[in-house]
């Protein structure tokens, strides 16, 4: 199930509050909370489009930039067994482990 929206072409992870019987909207990779509310899909698109360009406005009057940046790099800890049949299909597939993790990440966010 794709928990995510996009709103002017931003990305937006969606949840459901139970508490407030409302969905919750927060964009992912703004510098800040952008986050926002509603108690339908409709409203929930219209809500988080106000809610980024009031975001978006604010950061350009303050001279904020906006967007997070990446590095391109993390670090990902598993475990050591894991970590010998990741290295194993990698050589067995002729490229490096990073190649290899790339590749696999890449496949799992184009699902």
């Amino acid at each position: 199930m794709n928990n995510t929206m996009t709103i002017d072409g931003h990305t937006a992870v969606i949840s459901f509050n139970p508490d407030l019987n409302q969905f919750r909207g927060e964009f992912t990779g703004l510098n800040g909370g952008a986050d926002f509310y509603a108690d339908s899909v409709e409203a929930l698109s219209q809500e988080g489009s106000r809610s980024l360009k009031t975001f978006l406005a604010v950061c350009q009057e303050r001279g904020i930039e906006p967007y997070k940046n990446f590095s391109g790099k993390f670090v990902v800890r598993v475990p050591a067994r894991l970590h010998a049949q990741i290295t194993e299909a990698a050589s067995a597939a002729g490229v490096s482990l990073n190649q290899w993790v790339q590749q696999a990440l890449e496949r799992e966010v184009q699902e």
